[in-house]
């Protein structure tokens, strides 16, 4: 006689078991602990056994946690901009100004990444023209430390 064991299917609007969630989002158990922890997620209720209970209303906060990431926000910041979606239309500003900000960061991280990419160029032009020695490596001992 066998056992005809019915499996949930993930993504069926919840209630969603930790695995579930690992596996709609991509994040480990770990780091949806450590944002519970944080205080990035909220009010996640727990069975009689301890087991967690991820409403539809969490997995949107973790998409909107992962997005936020990927635009390269802060944990902090994106702490605040939780807070914020709660009222975007009284946040609008405030949101607009953090939103600034990090345009900004990225602007000047876009800077330094193209100044690294010329200079690495110029470094690999003249080692291609050098004929002895690597001008790569003299440059990189003439950064050393007291040299």
């Amino acid at each position: 006689m066998s056992r005809n064991k019915s499996k949930r299917v993930v993504g069926n609007g919840g209630p969603y078991r930790i695995g579930e969630i690992t596996t709609l989002t991509g994040l480990s158990a770990d780091t949806l602990r450590y944002y519970e922890k944080i205080g990035l997620l909220r009010d996640v209720p727990r069975s009689a056994s301890g087991l967690r209970s991820y409403s539809p209303r969490h997995l949107s906060a973790l998409k909107f946690i992962l997005r936020a990431k990927a635009m390269n926000f802060s944990l902090d910041e994106i702490s605040r901009l939780l807070e914020m979606r709660n009222d975007p239309q009284h946040a609008r500003d405030e949101v607009r100004a953090l939103t600034h900000e990090k345009l900004a960061d990225i602007e000047a991280q876009i800077e330094q990444l193209d100044l690294l990419r010329r200079e690495l160029q110029l470094l690999v032009n003249l080692c291609q023209a050098s004929e002895e020695g690597c001008p790569i490596i003299d440059d990189l001992q003439q950064g050393e430390l007291g040299g």
